[in-house]
C-alpha cells in the first residue's frame, strides 16, 4: 500500500535508482503476500526512497507500507497517538528529525549494526535517531577565483562585498549552518557574521541553491554557499541545458570552520527514527540496518549524489571528481540542532532576507 501526499518525482533520480536496484530484484523476487510488514512515514521524494524500499523487501520478504507525507509529519503522528501504524519516521534536515525526537514520537534503539556503520556525531547518543545520508554545505565559486580552501567565516570578509549569492537565510539549510556557527563561534560572532554576509550580498537572499550557480555564470556574483548534491544534478544534466551550463560554470570548495581545530565541512542529513508506538518494532530496526548496509548506501550515492554515512562506500563519480571525499565537521549534529531557534531569530534580527 502506498499513499502519496504532495511529493514530486525527480526523473533523473528515479532512473538512477531503478537501474541500481535491478540486481537486487533479480536475485530475490518479492512474494505476492509477504509474511511480515512494516509502515514507513517519510517526507523524502518517492523516487529517492521507493527503490531502496523495494530492495529491502526483496531481500527480507518484509512488505513496506509507505506513506509519503510532505508536511505535518510530527502533527500527524501525534494526532494518531498510540494507534499510529507508523513504524519508521524518515525525514530530511537535522532540525526536522530533532523535532520528531523533541515531540516525543520516537523511541531509542540499540543496534550494533547501526552504531558500527554510523559515526557517533551522526546519530543520537540514546539511539533516538540515525543519519542515513549526508549533503555538504559547500562553496560554489567562479572558476576564475583562485580558491583552493575556504572558511565559512570568510563569507563575511569585506573583500567579497557585492560578490556573494545565497538562498534565504530562513531556509533550513542555512539556519542549520548558522546554528553550526553559533556552536563553533558563539552567538555574538554568528550575528556579526550574518551582518557581514548580508553586506556582501550581490542580490537579495532568495531562490534556490542552483540559482547560486546560475548567477555565478551570469556574472552577478563570484561565490556562494549551496548543497553538494546539486553539483551532481547540474553536471549530469543534458549537454546544452541551462542546468548543465550552470554546473560547468563553477568549481567547488569544501569549507571548514575557523575555530574547528580538526577541520571538517558542515553537513545536513536525511535520517530516520523508530516510531514510539511502532507495532512492528523489530522490522523497523531491520529496515534501518538495511539502509546503512553497503549496497543501500551505494544506492543513496547513485540516486541523489549524496554522501554515504558509511565509510568505504564509493561516491558517485561526478561528486568524487568535482568535490571529493568529505571530512565531516565532528561537532555532533545534536549540538548544532539545539541552536536552530537562536539561528532563526538571528536571521530575522539582522534582516538577512529583507
Amino acid at each position: 500500500m502506498t499513499q502519496r501526499l504532495g511529493a514530486r518525482t525527480p526523473a533523473r533520480a528515479a532512473h538512477a535508482l531503478i537501474g541500481a536496484t535491478t540486481a537486487w530484484l533479480a536475485i530475490t523476487a518479492l512474494p505476492a503476500h509477504a509474511a511480515e510488514e512494516l509502515t514507513l512515514y517519510t517526507t523524502r521524494e518517492p523516487a529517492l526512497i521507493q527503490p531502496l524500499i523495494s530492495a529491502f523487501s526483496a531481500q527480507s520478504n518484509i512488505k513496506v507500507n509507505t506513506v509519503f507525507v510532505k508536511d505535518g509529519l510530527l502533527e500527524r503522528v501525534k494526532a494518531e497517538g498510540a494507534r499510529s501504524p507508523a513504524d519508521v519516521l524518515m525525514t530530511v534536515d537535522i532540525g526536522n528529525l530533532m523535532d520528531l525526537v523533541d515531540g516525543g514520537v520516537t523511541q531509542p534503539v540499540k543496534s550494533p549494526a547501526l552504531e558500527s556503520a554510523i559515526p557517533a556525531n551522526l546519530r543520537g547518543a540514546d539511539g533516538q535517531w540515525f543519519a542515513l545520508s549526508m549533503r555538504a554545505r559547500v562553496l560554489y565559486a567562479d572558476k576564475a577565483q583562485p580558491l583552493t580552501s575556504f572558511r565559512y567565516e570568510d563569507l563575511a570578509n569585506p573583500k567579497y562585498k557585492g560578490k556573494v549569492c545565497i538562498r534565504a537565510g530562513q531556509h533550513p539549510y542555512n539556519t542549520a549552518l548558522v546554528a553550526a556557527l553559533i556552536a563553533h563561534d558563539g552567538e555574538a560572532k554568528a550575528e556579526q557574521w550574518l551582518r557581514g554576509v548580508k553586506a556582501n550580498l550581490a542580490r537579495k537572499a532568495t531562490g534556490g541553491d542552483r540559482d547560486v550557480a546560475r548567477d555565478i555564470l551570469g556574472g552577478i556574483c563570484d561565490i556562494g554557499i549551496a548543497n553538494s548534491y546539486y553539483v551532481g544534478q547540474m553536471k549530469s544534466a543534458k549537454e546544452g541545458t541551462d542546468a548543465r551550463k550552470w554546473g560547468d560554470a563553477i568549481k567547488v570548495v569544501r569549507p571548514t570552520f575557523a575555530n574547528a581545530k580538526s577541520g571538517g565541512t558542515h553537513v545536513n542529513i536525511s535520517g530516520a527514527s523508530v516510531a514510539k508506538n511502532a507495532p512492528q518494532r523489530a522490522n523497523a530496526v531491520k529496515l534501518l540496518e538495511f539502509l546503512v548496509s553497503e549496497p543501500a548506501q551505494a544506492l543513496y550515492a547513485q540516486a541523489n549524489y549524496e554522501y554515504p554515512v558509511r565509510k568505504g562506500v564509493a561516491l558517485d563519480p561526478i561528486i568524487g571528481q568535482t568535490i571529493g571525499e568529505l571530512k565531516v565537521d565532528p561537532l555532533p549534529l545534536t549540538e548544532i540542532a539545539k541552536y536552530r531557534k537562536q539561528a532563526s531569530a538571528l536571521v530575522d534580527k539582522v534582516g538577512f532576507d529583507q
